[in-house]
Formats: C-alpha cells, sequence, structure tokens
C-alpha cells in the first residue's frame, strides 16, 4: 500500500499533530494496562529524533461531544510520561487559546497531550471548522492509531485532508503486515474464524472465502454449520435461523476453490464451568442435554496439519471457551503450533481482535506471531473487505 512514512518527512522544528490510541483501561484513576501507552512510543520517539515538537491526540471513552471530567486524558499524560521516560505536557482543550498557548509553548524534541477530543461535537461529526481549528496547531500530521482507523472523524480522517499526512511506527507495521495476510499474501493463505456468532462475522465470511484458499470455523458459529449440515448440536448455542446463510456460505466457498475446515469431533459437556467433567464426542454424536464447548482433538490435529501445508495464517476468534479448562484445549494447541510455524519461518501469522488476543495471552505465543492486531473493530472491517477511511486517507495524500 501507497502511504507515506515519516522517513519521507521533513521535522526539524516542525509542529507534528499525531493521532493515538490511549484508550486505556484506568483503575481508581490510574492505568492499569500500559499496551497501547508503550505501542505510541517508536512514533513519539522517531519525532523526537527528528527535532519535532510532539502534539498527541487522542479519545478516551464516550463523552459523546461533552465535557465529562472523569473522561479526561490529564491522568494519562503522567503515564505516558513514565513509559515515555520523558515529562508530557498537557493541555486542557485540544483547540483554542489553551491548546495554542500550550503548541505554542513546546520546543524540539518536547511532547504534549491535548485533551480528548471527543469532548468536542465536531470530532464524531468529522465537521470542517473542527478539523481547521485542530491543523490550526500543526505543520503535519501523524495517524498512528489504526484502531481508530474505521471512523471517519475528524482526528482520523479530516485532518489527513489539511495538513500532509503521514503513517506513524504502529501504523505502517499494522498496514505492512495486513498487507502481508491479505493483501497480497504468500500462498497457500489459511483463515481461522471463531467466536460465538455468525451473525457478527457474516461479512467477514463471505469475504474471506472469496480471498483465501482455506478456512476454519470454530467456536459457536461453528455449531451453527453443523446444524446447518443436519447434525445434532444438543443444547449448544446454535443460530438456528441462519442456517440457510450458513449453507450459502459453504457454497461460496465451494465455487472459490476455498476448502472448508469444520469440525470433525467436538468436546462437549452438560455445564459450561471450570473443570466440568467433558467428553469428547463425534459431531453428531451429542446428547440433548450436552453442549460442544470445544473443538476435539481430531479437529485440532487437523488444522494444524492444514497450518504446516500454508505460507500464511490470518487468525480471529478462538476455537472454543478458552478462558475455561478444560474447554481451553483446542485453541491453545492450534495457537501453539502456528507460532512455532511462525518462529520457524515456516508461517506468515497474522491474528487480531480482543477475545484473540486474551487467547495468544492466555497461550504465552502471542509475541512469537508474526504480527497480532489489538485493533478490535478496525481489525474485523479490513477483514471484512471494507475501506478504512483513517487509513484511506494516507493514501489520498501520497500524491502531496
Amino acid at each position: 500500500m501507497a502511504f507515506r512514512t515519516l522517513d519521507q518527512a521533513d521535522l526539524k522544528g516542525a509542529r507534528a499533530l499525531v493521532r493515538v490510541d490511549l484508550n486505556v483501561p484506568m483503575d481508581d484513576g490510574q492505568v492499569s494496562d500500559d499496551t497501547r501507552l508503550r505501542a505510541v512510543v517508536p512514533t513519539i520517539e522517531k519525532l523526537r529524533a527528528g527535532g519535532a515538537k510532539v502534539v498527541l491526540l487522542a479519545h478516551f471513552d464516550r463523552p459523546k461531544g461533552k465535557v465529562v471530567p472523569s473522561m479526561s486524558l490529564k491522568p494519562i499524560a503522567a503515564a505516558l510520561g513514565k513509559v515515555l521516560g520523558a515529562p508530557v505536557a498537557f493541555a486542557g482543550d485540544c483547540v483554542g487559546a489553551k491548546a495554542r498557548e500550550a503548541v505554542n509553548a513546546l520546543q524540539p524534541g518536547q511532547v504534549l497531550l491535548l485533551e480528548n477530543v471527543r469532548f468536542h461535537a465536531g470530532e464524531e461529526a468529522n465537521d470542517k471548522a473542527f478539523a481547521n481549528d485542530l491543523a490550526a496547531n500543526g505543520d503535519l500530521y501523524v495517524n498512528d492509531a489504526f484502531s481508530a482507523a474505521h471512523r471517519a472523524h475528524a482526528s482520523t480522517e479530516g485532518l489527513a485532508r489539511l495538513l500532509p499526512a503521514y503513517a506513524g511506527e504502529q501504523m505502517r507495521l499494522e498496514l505492512d503486515a495486513l498487507d502481508r495476510a491479505l493483501g497480497n499474501p504468500d500462498r497457500p493463505v489459511m483463515g481461522i474464524v471463531g467466536g460465538s456468532k455468525v451473525s457478527t462475522k457474516l461479512e467477514l465470511l463471505q469475504n474471506l472465502v472469496v480471498k483465501l484458499d482455506k478456512l476454519a470455523i470454530g467456536g459457536g458459529m461453528a455449531n451453527t454449520f453443523l446444524y446447518a449440515q443436519g447434525h445434532d448440536v444438543g443444547a449448544s448455542y446454535c443460530e438456528k435461523d441462519l442456517a440457510e446463510t450458513a449453507r450459502e456460505i459453504i457454497r461460496l466457498a465451494g465455487r472459490n476453490n476455498c476448502k472448508l475446515f469444520l469440525p470433525l469431533d467436538i468436546v462437549v459437556a452438560e455445564k459450561m464451568a471450570p473443570g466440568a467433567p467433558a467428553r469428547i464426542r463425534d459431531v453428531g454424536s451429542i446428547d440433548d442435554e450436552e453442549r460442544i464447548l470445544d473443538a476435539g482433538p481430531e479437529t485440532v490435529e487437523r488444522l494444524c496439519r492444514a497450518m504446516g501445508n500454508s505460507k500464511t495464517l490470518v487468525w480471529n476468534g478462538p476455537l472454543g471457551v478458552f478462558e475455561m479448562p478444560p474447554f481451553d484445549k483446542g485453541t491453545m494447541t492450534a495457537a501453539r503450533h502456528a507460532a512455532e510455524l511462525a518462529r520457524a519461518g515456516k508461517l506468515v501469522a497474522v491474528a487480531g481482535g480482543g477475545d484473540t488476543v486474551a487467547a495468544l495471552n492466555a497461550a504465552g505465543v502471542a509475541e512469537d506471531f508474526t504480527f497480532v492486531s489489538t485493533a478490535g473493530g478496525a481489525f474485523l472491517e479490513w477483514m471484512e473487505g471494507k475501506e478504512l477511511p483513517g487509513v484511506a486517507a494516507l493514501l489520498a495524500r501520497t500524491g502531496r
């Protein structure tokens, strides 16, 4: 993808408006997980090293265009400073006199965090006047928040059309990884899609069976596909009203030469509870009171073989109730095998989505994957084949 990076920017003395994702979990006014803070450090450091004045734009929670003191970014400025190892100043607004005075006081290499952009209704409305007010405090724009790139907001899309626009370091890594996974992948390409509901991933499945060579379906959504094929699913969660939709996806996969992997065997129990007595059954062999809670060992072994015969893997969603032993085994086994292949350089393994990241962390293999996206909604919309406004705006500025 043709987007400009910071290596192409003249940074010395420039006011760099940087859209970052600081929407971090808080506990009693303290940041409880600094993953997103650490993710923005490479971009900030590159700008500082180049002599730029770094002005950070971010949102926190959903104040809906009003000033909500509990949603202020002020506590995050100090936490970011600790992670960065340098002071991070704070301004009580992102536009107007407070922002202007704070930006004017900056020296090259210094960092300033402006107040929550969502305190202004113009942010989510992508209001041009508000975008112009933001742009008044910058000479160039850097988007380092892929997680917000599916939103056409003033700070994610509007600004990119007003100032010379560049992808930040985290954005660059994300876009490069996604291009390797689906844009221009090494084939064969395999996908694993899990989770509970087919209804939330219809567009995803319909896009993937057209692009992939192989697609494995797991988790609760696999129950709907098994039911659609005439198998009994007992008391399992199942969207029976989507049976015909599932059959259409199976037919679409066939027309596009995408090999579909559905469970061969299943792990069942009468209760979804930690340590509940579990049994391995063949597909369709299930009692009325039993629930399908994980993929069986034969199913997982076949998935691992398919991964071994692939060059690229894209993964979204667990194979079972991974948070609850003994129903975590399928997801853990498959994740560790994918990580082993990626470590050996045999597989480009890209994963994303909240549950997927949690599962890979639980398996202890997140760092072994080629790339793990924490973007959530943006990652899912990209997998669905949708245009992301924040990314499109960066691409649109390449000719400038």
